[in-house]
């Protein structure tokens, strides 16, 4: 499956929600079932265990999809409510179709079960419910506007490199080297060290 990862308008219908840049904020809150309160809990505290697998299940189609920033589970008023909040890149309706297509649907399922009239996650309504039950945030904010995750995925992945090369001992000779000399004073390069030391 291709992440979505532009930042493109839905040609869908208008979805509730706010933008900053290209991220997007999705907040719902539902009704739990009466006596379902410790069932949800139980299936929160095994989706967070498997969270933490490396590489594992939810882990995996998380990246496999690479548009979710963050996402927080809650139960409130005396757990006779639920809210889901996310922040995502891209479309409302590309990232409800593309988290359906994996594991994360089926963790999904599990979770609103256990809300008041959930239709299922296959179920053609379910995007309906979803808008029906979303509180759209009044002021929503990212601190990184412009970049997708792929781009922070990528910009950590360089980081990382660019790291491990200064490092090496052939970098601090390159340094010493006259022959660099022009180059390690252009105003770039010595912006990238200053960005490297913080």
């Amino acid at each position: 499956m291709a992440a979505t990862t532009d930042a493109t308008p839905s040609a869908q219908p208008d979805r509730p929600g706010k933008r900053d840049g290209v991220c997007s904020e999705f907040t719902v809150f539902t009704t739990i079932k009466a006596g379902h309160a410790d069932a949800l809990r139980e299936e929160l505290a095994a989706q967070a265990a498997n969270l933490r697998i490396p590489d594992g299940g939810s882990r995996a189609a998380l990246h496999q999809v690479g548009t979710l920033h963050d996402a927080r589970h809650a139960m409130f008023d005396n757990d006779t409510r639920y809210m889901f909040a996310s922040v995502f890149d891209g479309s409302w309706d590309a990232y409800i179709d593309d988290f359906a297509k994996t594991v994360v649907g089926t963790n999904f399922e599990r979770v609103f079960t256990h809300s008041e009239g959930f239709p299922g996650i296959t179920d053609a309504g379910v995007k309906d419910w979803f808008v029906a039950h979303q509180g759209p945030a009044s002021i929503f904010v990212s601190a990184y506007p412009d970049l997708t995750v792929q781009q922070i995925w990528k910009d950590q992945r360089v980081n990382e490199a660019f790291q491990a090369v200064l490092d090496t001992p052939e970098f601090r000779a390159a340094l010493e080297n006259p022959a660099n000399a022009e180059l390690l004073a252009t105003p770039a390069f010595q912006k990238l060290m200053d960005e490297a030391a913080d």
